[in-house]
Protein backbone atom coordinates (compact mmCIF):
# COMPACT_ATOMS: atom_id res chain seq x y z
CA UNK A 1 0.00 0.00 0.00
CA UNK A 2 1.23 3.42 -1.04
CA UNK A 3 0.37 5.95 1.90
CA UNK A 4 2.58 8.53 0.15
CA UNK A 5 3.57 10.41 -2.28
CA UNK A 6 5.23 13.69 -3.87
CA UNK A 7 4.30 15.45 -6.79
CA UNK A 8 5.11 18.67 -8.44
CA UNK A 9 1.93 20.82 -9.42
CA UNK A 10 1.85 23.95 -11.93
CA UNK A 11 -1.44 25.85 -12.26
CA UNK A 12 -2.04 27.42 -15.79
CA UNK A 13 -0.79 30.61 -16.59
CA UNK A 14 -2.81 33.76 -18.04
CA UNK A 15 -3.03 34.19 -21.27
CA UNK A 16 -1.88 37.55 -22.93
CA UNK A 17 -4.13 40.69 -23.60
CA UNK A 18 -3.93 41.92 -27.52
CA UNK A 19 -2.64 44.94 -28.72
CA UNK A 20 -5.06 45.69 -31.59
CA UNK A 21 -6.70 48.72 -33.43
CA UNK A 22 -10.16 48.81 -35.17
CA UNK A 23 -9.11 48.26 -38.97
CA UNK A 24 -12.72 48.50 -41.52
CA UNK A 25 -13.57 50.31 -44.47
CA UNK A 26 -15.46 53.48 -43.76
CA UNK A 27 -14.54 53.23 -39.65
CA UNK A 28 -11.96 56.01 -39.50
CA UNK A 29 -9.80 56.18 -36.01
CA UNK A 30 -12.09 52.69 -34.99
CA UNK A 31 -9.77 53.10 -32.02
CA UNK A 32 -8.49 50.34 -29.52
CA UNK A 33 -10.26 46.71 -29.69
CA UNK A 34 -7.45 45.12 -27.79
CA UNK A 35 -9.52 41.27 -26.14
CA UNK A 36 -8.29 40.38 -22.87
CA UNK A 37 -6.33 36.91 -22.19
CA UNK A 38 -8.35 34.01 -20.37
CA UNK A 39 -7.73 32.97 -17.43
CA UNK A 40 -5.03 29.89 -16.21
CA UNK A 41 -6.59 26.55 -15.14
CA UNK A 42 -6.29 25.96 -11.29
CA UNK A 43 -5.22 22.87 -10.18
CA UNK A 44 -7.80 20.89 -8.09
CA UNK A 45 -7.92 17.72 -5.79
CA UNK A 46 -10.82 15.81 -5.72
CA UNK A 47 -11.74 13.04 -2.90
CA UNK A 48 -12.73 9.70 -4.74
CA UNK A 49 -13.92 7.30 -2.13
CA UNK A 50 -13.10 4.54 -5.50
CA UNK A 51 -9.51 5.51 -4.73
CA UNK A 52 -7.72 3.24 -1.54
CA UNK A 53 -4.18 4.69 -1.93
CA UNK A 54 -1.37 6.56 -3.37
CA UNK A 55 0.05 4.43 -5.86
CA UNK A 56 -0.86 6.05 -8.86
CA UNK A 57 1.47 9.22 -8.19
CA UNK A 58 4.28 6.61 -8.24
CA UNK A 59 4.19 6.54 -12.19
CA UNK A 60 3.84 10.78 -12.79
CA UNK A 61 4.81 13.39 -10.43
CA UNK A 62 4.23 16.77 -13.23
CA UNK A 63 0.96 18.00 -13.33
CA UNK A 64 -0.19 20.75 -14.64
CA UNK A 65 -3.30 22.94 -15.81
CA UNK A 66 -4.28 24.20 -18.94
CA UNK A 67 -2.71 28.13 -20.02
CA UNK A 68 -5.10 30.84 -20.60
CA UNK A 69 -5.65 31.66 -23.93
CA UNK A 70 -4.49 34.98 -25.65
CA UNK A 71 -7.04 38.08 -26.25
CA UNK A 72 -7.05 38.69 -30.07
CA UNK A 73 -8.37 41.88 -31.98
CA UNK A 74 -11.97 42.85 -32.18
CA UNK A 75 -12.26 42.40 -28.57
CA UNK A 76 -11.72 38.44 -28.53
CA UNK A 77 -11.20 36.98 -25.36
CA UNK A 78 -8.61 34.29 -24.75
CA UNK A 79 -10.56 31.06 -23.09
CA UNK A 80 -9.75 29.82 -19.84
CA UNK A 81 -7.48 27.44 -19.75
CA UNK A 82 -8.47 23.63 -18.38
CA UNK A 83 -9.38 22.90 -14.51
CA UNK A 84 -6.74 19.50 -13.61
CA UNK A 85 -8.55 17.88 -11.43
CA UNK A 86 -6.54 14.76 -9.49
CA UNK A 87 -8.23 12.62 -7.58
CA UNK A 88 -7.07 11.08 -4.47
CA UNK A 89 -8.27 8.48 -1.50
CA UNK A 90 -10.41 9.78 1.05
CA UNK A 91 -7.96 10.85 4.38
CA UNK A 92 -5.46 12.54 2.06
CA UNK A 93 -3.81 15.63 4.11
CA UNK A 94 -1.92 17.66 1.19
CA UNK A 95 0.70 20.02 2.17
CA UNK A 96 3.10 22.32 0.24
CA UNK A 97 6.60 22.18 0.36
CA UNK A 98 8.13 25.28 -1.73
CA UNK A 99 6.91 27.87 -4.16
CA UNK A 100 3.15 29.67 -3.68
CA UNK A 101 2.21 26.55 -1.93
CA UNK A 102 4.84 26.66 0.87
CA UNK A 103 3.42 26.43 4.49
CA UNK A 104 -0.62 25.57 2.93
CA UNK A 105 -2.25 22.76 3.97
CA UNK A 106 -5.67 20.65 2.77
CA UNK A 107 -7.34 17.59 4.50
CA UNK A 108 -10.07 15.70 2.62
CA UNK A 109 -11.65 13.52 3.95
CA UNK A 110 -15.62 12.67 2.34
CA UNK A 111 -16.30 11.72 -1.29
CA UNK A 112 -16.85 14.92 -3.68
CA UNK A 113 -14.87 16.87 -1.88
CA UNK A 114 -12.65 19.71 -3.52
CA UNK A 115 -10.01 21.50 -2.60
CA UNK A 116 -7.92 24.36 -4.71
CA UNK A 117 -4.30 23.76 -4.46
CA UNK A 118 -2.96 26.13 -7.32
CA UNK A 119 -4.69 29.25 -8.32
CA UNK A 120 -4.36 29.80 -12.74
CA UNK A 121 -2.41 33.38 -13.35
CA UNK A 122 -4.92 35.92 -14.16
CA UNK A 123 -5.50 36.80 -17.86
CA UNK A 124 -4.10 39.89 -19.43
CA UNK A 125 -5.91 43.28 -20.37
CA UNK A 126 -6.27 44.14 -23.91
CA UNK A 127 -5.47 47.78 -24.91
CA UNK A 128 -9.21 48.35 -25.11
CA UNK A 129 -9.62 48.40 -21.12
CA UNK A 130 -6.72 51.36 -20.79
CA UNK A 131 -8.58 53.74 -23.34
CA UNK A 132 -9.28 57.24 -21.66
CA UNK A 133 -10.90 59.99 -22.71
CA UNK A 134 -7.74 61.60 -22.32
CA UNK A 135 -5.77 58.92 -23.67
CA UNK A 136 -7.88 57.11 -26.60
CA UNK A 137 -5.17 54.87 -28.18
CA UNK A 138 -3.22 53.43 -25.88
CA UNK A 139 -0.63 50.82 -27.16
CA UNK A 140 0.31 48.65 -24.75
CA UNK A 141 -1.30 45.64 -23.24
CA UNK A 142 -0.53 43.13 -20.19
CA UNK A 143 0.73 40.38 -20.11
CA UNK A 144 -0.98 37.00 -18.47
CA UNK A 145 0.42 36.42 -14.89
CA UNK A 146 2.16 32.87 -13.84
CA UNK A 147 -0.34 30.11 -12.51
CA UNK A 148 0.90 29.02 -8.83
CA UNK A 149 3.67 26.12 -8.20
CA UNK A 150 5.13 23.66 -6.12
CA UNK A 151 6.00 20.85 -4.68
CA UNK A 152 2.75 18.87 -2.78
CA UNK A 153 3.28 16.69 -0.03
CA UNK A 154 0.72 13.76 -0.11
CA UNK A 155 -0.11 11.69 2.92
CA UNK A 156 -2.73 9.20 3.64
CA UNK A 157 -3.99 8.55 6.78
CA UNK A 158 -6.67 5.65 7.07
CA UNK A 159 -10.27 6.06 7.41
CA UNK A 160 -10.96 2.93 9.44
CA UNK A 161 -13.25 2.35 12.68
CA UNK A 162 -11.06 -0.14 14.36
CA UNK A 163 -6.76 -0.33 14.43
CA UNK A 164 -4.87 -3.38 15.21
CA UNK A 165 -1.67 -2.27 17.46
CA UNK A 166 1.02 -4.75 19.19
CA UNK A 167 4.60 -5.80 18.86
CA UNK A 168 6.07 -7.01 15.91
CA UNK A 169 5.06 -10.55 14.81
CA UNK A 170 2.21 -10.22 17.82
CA UNK A 171 -0.64 -11.96 14.56
CA UNK A 172 -2.46 -8.85 13.72
CA UNK A 173 -1.61 -9.92 10.04
CA UNK A 174 -3.35 -13.46 11.34
CA UNK A 175 -6.30 -11.78 12.72
CA UNK A 176 -7.19 -9.66 10.51
CA UNK A 177 -7.29 -11.95 8.01
CA UNK A 178 -9.86 -13.99 10.13
CA UNK A 179 -12.07 -11.04 11.43
CA UNK A 180 -11.93 -9.82 7.44
CA UNK A 181 -11.47 -11.63 3.69
CA UNK A 182 -7.87 -9.15 3.50
CA UNK A 183 -4.88 -11.33 2.53
CA UNK A 184 -2.23 -10.00 4.44
CA UNK A 185 1.59 -11.66 4.35
CA UNK A 186 1.55 -13.87 7.44
CA UNK A 187 5.36 -15.53 8.18
CA UNK A 188 6.87 -16.93 11.70
CA UNK A 189 9.26 -13.66 11.51
CA UNK A 190 8.35 -9.95 12.66
CA UNK A 191 7.57 -7.37 10.49
CA UNK A 192 6.02 -9.13 7.50
CA UNK A 193 3.71 -6.18 7.42
CA UNK A 194 5.59 -3.02 5.76
CA UNK A 195 2.33 -1.44 4.78
CA UNK A 196 -1.52 -1.09 6.80
CA UNK A 197 -3.58 -3.40 5.28
CA UNK A 198 -7.51 -2.67 5.32
CA UNK A 199 -10.34 -5.40 5.74
CA UNK A 200 -13.72 -4.69 5.96
CA UNK A 201 -15.79 -6.47 8.84
CA UNK A 202 -19.51 -7.19 8.51
CA UNK A 203 -22.24 -8.67 10.56
CA UNK A 204 -24.28 -11.50 10.01
CA UNK A 205 -26.77 -9.35 7.70
CA UNK A 206 -24.56 -7.36 5.78
CA UNK A 207 -25.67 -4.84 6.78
CA UNK A 208 -23.67 -2.89 8.95
CA UNK A 209 -19.63 -2.84 7.88
CA UNK A 210 -16.58 -1.98 10.15
CA UNK A 211 -13.45 -1.22 8.34
CA UNK A 212 -9.86 -2.59 9.96
CA UNK A 213 -6.95 -1.41 9.90
CA UNK A 214 -4.01 -3.57 10.31
CA UNK A 215 -1.12 -1.07 11.26
CA UNK A 216 2.27 -2.56 10.83
CA UNK A 217 4.69 -3.91 14.28
CA UNK A 218 4.95 -0.67 16.06
CA UNK A 219 8.69 -0.90 18.17
CA UNK A 220 10.00 0.76 21.52
CA UNK A 221 10.34 4.25 19.95
CA UNK A 222 8.31 4.81 17.63
CA UNK A 223 6.68 7.86 18.44
CA UNK A 224 10.06 9.49 18.28
CA UNK A 225 10.24 8.24 14.78
CA UNK A 226 12.38 4.45 15.63
CA UNK A 227 11.79 2.37 12.82
CA UNK A 228 8.62 3.45 10.95
CA UNK A 229 6.90 4.91 13.61
CA UNK A 230 5.66 8.20 12.85
CA UNK A 231 4.20 6.72 9.30
CA UNK A 232 2.41 3.85 11.23
CA UNK A 233 1.48 5.66 13.85
CA UNK A 234 -0.62 8.16 11.58
CA UNK A 235 -2.75 5.41 10.81
CA UNK A 236 -4.77 4.90 13.81
CA UNK A 237 -5.26 8.56 14.59
CA UNK A 238 -8.76 8.77 13.04
CA UNK A 239 -9.70 5.47 14.18
CA UNK A 240 -12.80 5.04 17.07
CA UNK A 241 -11.74 2.07 18.67
CA UNK A 242 -7.92 0.49 19.46
CA UNK A 243 -7.71 -3.29 19.39
CA UNK A 244 -4.98 -4.30 21.16
CA UNK A 245 -2.77 -7.73 20.07
CA UNK A 246 -0.56 -9.14 22.10
CA UNK A 247 1.03 -12.49 22.48
CA UNK A 248 -0.60 -14.85 25.22
CA UNK A 249 2.88 -16.57 25.54
CA UNK A 250 6.00 -14.79 23.77
CA UNK A 251 7.97 -17.18 25.77
CA UNK A 252 6.30 -19.91 23.89
CA UNK A 253 5.99 -18.60 20.51
CA UNK A 254 9.58 -17.43 19.95
CA UNK A 255 8.29 -13.45 19.85
CA UNK A 256 11.02 -10.86 21.18
CA UNK A 257 10.27 -9.86 24.40
CA UNK A 258 9.57 -12.85 26.48
CA UNK A 259 7.16 -10.74 29.40
CA UNK A 260 3.86 -9.71 27.96
CA UNK A 261 3.04 -7.19 30.63
CA UNK A 262 6.09 -5.19 29.19
CA UNK A 263 5.08 -5.75 25.85
CA UNK A 264 1.72 -4.14 26.64
CA UNK A 265 3.57 -1.13 28.51
CA UNK A 266 5.83 -0.47 25.21
CA UNK A 267 2.71 0.27 22.80
CA UNK A 268 0.83 1.86 25.28
CA UNK A 269 3.91 3.89 25.88
CA UNK A 270 4.50 4.58 22.16
CA UNK A 271 0.21 5.64 21.49
CA UNK A 272 0.06 8.18 24.78
CA UNK A 273 4.28 10.14 23.23
CA UNK A 274 2.57 10.13 19.58
CA UNK A 275 -0.83 11.62 20.45
CA UNK A 276 -2.80 12.18 23.69
CA UNK A 277 -6.14 11.26 21.92
CA UNK A 278 -4.75 7.93 21.37
CA UNK A 279 -4.64 7.36 25.06
CA UNK A 280 -8.19 7.70 25.44
CA UNK A 281 -9.51 5.74 22.94
CA UNK A 282 -11.48 2.89 23.72
CA UNK A 283 -9.72 -0.41 23.92
CA UNK A 284 -9.99 -4.30 23.48
CA UNK A 285 -7.22 -6.28 24.83
CA UNK A 286 -6.86 -9.35 22.24
CA UNK A 287 -4.64 -12.10 23.60
CA UNK A 288 -3.28 -13.75 20.69
CA UNK A 289 -2.49 -17.27 20.01
CA UNK A 290 -4.44 -19.09 22.72
CA UNK A 291 -4.06 -22.40 20.38
CA UNK A 292 -0.24 -22.62 22.01
CA UNK A 293 -1.59 -22.90 26.11
CA UNK A 294 -4.02 -24.63 27.34
CA UNK A 295 -7.94 -23.21 27.70
CA UNK A 296 -7.46 -23.40 31.65
CA UNK A 297 -4.11 -21.42 31.11
CA UNK A 298 -5.82 -18.97 28.65
CA UNK A 299 -8.89 -18.13 30.65
CA UNK A 300 -6.35 -17.83 33.56
CA UNK A 301 -4.61 -15.32 31.65
CA UNK A 302 -7.87 -13.41 30.42
CA UNK A 303 -8.92 -12.91 34.56
CA UNK A 304 -5.67 -11.51 35.23
CA UNK A 305 -5.56 -9.36 32.30
CA UNK A 306 -8.95 -8.33 33.02
CA UNK A 307 -7.94 -7.64 36.98
CA UNK A 308 -5.58 -5.60 35.48
CA UNK A 309 -7.22 -3.33 33.20
CA UNK A 310 -10.30 -2.98 34.56
CA UNK A 311 -13.97 -3.02 33.46
CA UNK A 312 -13.61 -0.40 31.07
CA UNK A 313 -11.33 -2.69 28.81
CA UNK A 314 -12.34 -6.00 27.14
CA UNK A 315 -10.29 -8.81 27.11
CA UNK A 316 -10.89 -11.41 24.93
CA UNK A 317 -8.38 -14.57 24.27
CA UNK A 318 -8.23 -15.72 20.20
CA UNK A 319 -6.23 -17.77 18.15
CA UNK A 320 -6.43 -17.49 14.19
CA UNK A 321 -5.06 -21.10 13.70
CA UNK A 322 -8.23 -22.73 15.28
CA UNK A 323 -10.74 -19.49 15.17
CA UNK A 324 -11.36 -19.74 19.03
CA UNK A 325 -12.63 -16.28 20.37
CA UNK A 326 -12.63 -14.52 16.95
CA UNK A 327 -16.37 -14.36 16.29
CA UNK A 328 -16.59 -13.25 19.82
CA UNK A 329 -14.20 -10.33 19.04
CA UNK A 330 -15.89 -9.41 16.15
CA UNK A 331 -19.39 -9.37 17.64
CA UNK A 332 -17.85 -6.73 20.03
CA UNK A 333 -16.37 -4.34 17.86
CA UNK A 334 -19.65 -4.36 16.23
CA UNK A 335 -21.52 -3.81 19.41
CA UNK A 336 -18.98 -0.59 20.81
CA UNK A 337 -18.22 1.14 17.67
CA UNK A 338 -20.05 4.25 16.88
CA UNK A 339 -22.75 3.52 13.83
CA UNK A 340 -21.60 7.20 12.24
CA UNK A 341 -23.70 8.27 9.31
CA UNK A 342 -22.04 11.35 9.06
CA UNK A 343 -18.69 11.99 7.37
CA UNK A 344 -16.12 12.50 10.05
CA UNK A 345 -14.73 15.30 11.79
CA UNK A 346 -11.50 17.26 10.39
CA UNK A 347 -8.69 16.43 12.80
CA UNK A 348 -8.33 15.84 16.17
CA UNK A 349 -6.21 18.97 17.34
CA UNK A 350 -6.01 22.14 15.25
CA UNK A 351 -9.73 22.18 14.20
CA UNK A 352 -11.18 20.88 17.33
CA UNK A 353 -12.71 24.26 17.50
CA UNK A 354 -14.64 23.86 14.72
CA UNK A 355 -16.04 20.29 15.30
CA UNK A 356 -16.98 21.48 19.21
CA UNK A 357 -19.27 24.25 17.25
CA UNK A 358 -20.73 22.03 15.18
CA UNK A 359 -19.21 22.81 12.19
CA UNK A 360 -17.20 20.86 8.99
CA UNK A 361 -14.29 22.30 7.85
CA UNK A 362 -13.42 20.01 4.37
CA UNK A 363 -9.59 20.85 3.22
CA UNK A 364 -8.99 24.55 5.39
CA UNK A 365 -6.20 26.20 3.83
CA UNK A 366 -3.73 26.56 6.91
CA UNK A 367 -2.49 29.37 4.45
CA UNK A 368 -4.44 31.28 2.10
CA UNK A 369 -3.43 31.67 -1.56
CA UNK A 370 -2.26 34.99 -2.73
CA UNK A 371 -5.29 36.77 -4.15
CA UNK A 372 -4.90 38.40 -7.60
CA UNK A 373 -4.00 41.52 -6.14
CA UNK A 374 -1.31 40.27 -3.78
CA UNK A 375 -3.73 39.63 -0.59
CA UNK A 376 -4.16 36.35 0.27
CA UNK A 377 -7.18 34.12 0.25
CA UNK A 378 -7.83 30.79 2.06
CA UNK A 379 -10.96 28.80 0.72
CA UNK A 380 -12.39 26.04 3.61
CA UNK A 381 -15.61 24.27 1.75
CA UNK A 382 -18.54 24.00 3.51
CA UNK A 383 -18.31 25.85 6.72
CA UNK A 384 -20.84 26.77 9.02
CA UNK A 385 -22.74 30.52 7.94
CA UNK A 386 -19.90 32.72 8.80
CA UNK A 387 -17.72 32.69 5.72
CA UNK A 388 -19.87 33.88 2.60
CA UNK A 389 -18.91 32.79 -1.04
CA UNK A 390 -20.57 34.66 -3.61
CA UNK A 391 -23.77 35.59 -3.27
CA UNK A 392 -23.60 36.69 0.32
CA UNK A 393 -23.54 34.74 3.43
CA UNK A 394 -25.32 31.95 4.30
CA UNK A 395 -28.71 31.85 6.67
CA UNK A 396 -28.74 30.90 9.86
CA UNK A 397 -28.25 27.03 10.32
CA UNK A 398 -27.28 26.96 6.75
CA UNK A 399 -23.55 25.69 5.11
CA UNK A 400 -22.19 28.52 3.41
CA UNK A 401 -20.59 27.56 -0.12
CA UNK A 402 -17.19 28.71 1.08
CA UNK A 403 -15.46 30.56 3.79
CA UNK A 404 -12.49 33.10 2.79
CA UNK A 405 -9.84 34.35 5.37
CA UNK A 406 -8.38 37.35 4.50
CA UNK A 407 -5.25 38.59 6.60
CA UNK A 408 -4.90 41.94 7.87
CA UNK A 409 -2.39 44.31 7.73
CA UNK A 410 -1.48 45.97 4.77
CA UNK A 411 -2.15 43.90 1.39
CA UNK A 412 0.16 45.99 -0.75
CA UNK A 413 3.14 45.88 1.53
CA UNK A 414 6.43 46.73 -0.08
CA UNK A 415 9.71 47.43 0.69
CA UNK A 416 12.32 49.50 -0.37
CA UNK A 417 16.03 49.48 0.04
CA UNK A 418 19.31 51.38 -1.57
CA UNK A 419 21.30 48.97 -2.78
CA UNK A 420 24.20 51.53 -3.98
CA UNK A 421 24.71 55.11 -5.02
CA UNK A 422 21.84 55.97 -7.59
CA UNK A 423 20.37 52.20 -7.49
CA UNK A 424 17.50 50.86 -5.57
CA UNK A 425 14.96 48.00 -5.28
CA UNK A 426 11.18 47.75 -4.29
CA UNK A 427 10.34 44.20 -2.61
CA UNK A 428 6.82 42.73 -2.42
CA UNK A 429 4.93 40.46 -3.89
CA UNK A 430 1.79 42.18 -5.56
CA UNK A 431 4.43 45.36 -6.86
CA UNK A 432 6.50 42.75 -8.65
CA UNK A 433 2.65 40.73 -10.29
CA UNK A 434 2.35 44.81 -10.94
CA UNK A 435 5.97 44.94 -12.81
CA UNK A 436 5.66 41.26 -14.34
CA UNK A 437 2.17 42.18 -16.28
CA UNK A 438 3.84 45.37 -18.53
CA UNK A 439 6.67 45.81 -21.37
CA UNK A 440 8.86 48.29 -19.65
CA UNK A 441 10.87 48.58 -22.78
CA UNK A 442 7.42 50.05 -24.64
CA UNK A 443 6.81 53.78 -23.39
CA UNK A 444 3.34 53.84 -23.34
CA UNK A 445 3.30 50.64 -21.00
CA UNK A 446 6.11 52.24 -18.34
CA UNK A 447 4.34 55.54 -18.60
CA UNK A 448 0.99 53.72 -17.23
CA UNK A 449 3.03 51.51 -15.10
CA UNK A 450 4.70 54.83 -13.40
CA UNK A 451 1.39 56.19 -12.71
CA UNK A 452 0.19 52.78 -11.03
CA UNK A 453 3.67 52.86 -9.01
CA UNK A 454 2.84 56.54 -7.38
CA UNK A 455 -0.73 55.27 -6.96
CA UNK A 456 0.13 52.56 -4.45
CA UNK A 457 3.03 54.93 -2.82
CA UNK A 458 6.00 53.12 -4.19
CA UNK A 459 7.18 56.45 -6.13
CA UNK A 460 6.91 58.33 -2.48
CA UNK A 461 9.19 55.70 -0.91
CA UNK A 462 11.45 55.86 -3.58
CA UNK A 463 11.92 59.75 -2.93
CA UNK A 464 12.23 58.93 0.74
CA UNK A 465 15.38 56.46 0.20
CA UNK A 466 17.17 59.99 -1.64
CA UNK A 467 15.62 58.54 -5.05
CA UNK A 468 16.26 61.17 -8.34
CA UNK A 469 15.31 61.16 -11.55
CA UNK A 470 17.60 59.05 -14.09
CA UNK A 471 18.25 56.81 -10.77
CA UNK A 472 17.80 52.54 -11.39
CA UNK A 473 14.90 50.56 -9.87
CA UNK A 474 14.94 46.97 -9.58
CA UNK A 475 11.70 45.18 -8.90
CA UNK A 476 11.25 41.47 -10.24
CA UNK A 477 14.63 41.54 -11.80
CA UNK A 478 13.71 44.10 -14.41
CA UNK A 479 16.09 47.03 -14.09
CA UNK A 480 14.41 50.52 -15.81
CA UNK A 481 14.18 53.98 -14.61
CA UNK A 482 11.30 56.23 -13.50
CA UNK A 483 11.12 59.77 -13.62
CA UNK A 484 9.20 61.19 -10.14
CA UNK A 485 8.84 64.40 -11.79
CA UNK A 486 5.79 63.28 -14.20
CA UNK A 487 2.67 64.87 -12.80
CA UNK A 488 -0.20 62.34 -11.55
Amino acid sequence: MHDRAKIHVQAGAGGDGCMSFRREAKVPRGGPDGGDGGRGGDVVLVCDSSLRDLHAFTRRTNYGAGRGGHGEGALRHGANGRTLEIKVPPGTEASGEDGELDGRRWELLAHGQRARIARGGVGGHGNKRFATPTHQAPRFAERGLPGEQGWLQLRLRLLADVGLVGLPNAGKSSLISRLTRAAPKIADYPFTTLAPVLGVLEDETATRQLVVADIPGLIEGASAGAGLGHEFLAHVERTQVLVHVLDIAPELSGAEGADAAANYETIERELAAHDERLARLPRVLALSKADLVTAARAGEAVREWQARLGPDVPVIATSSATGAGVRELAELLLRIVPDLQASPAVGPDDRESLADAGERAWGAEKAGGAGDDGGAVGVAGAGRAGGAGKGGGAGEGELAEHMVFRPGGNRRGFAVRRLGEGVFEVDGRGVQRLVGRYDVENPDALAYLEERLRRIGVIEALEREGFQAGDEVRIAGVVFELDPDVSA
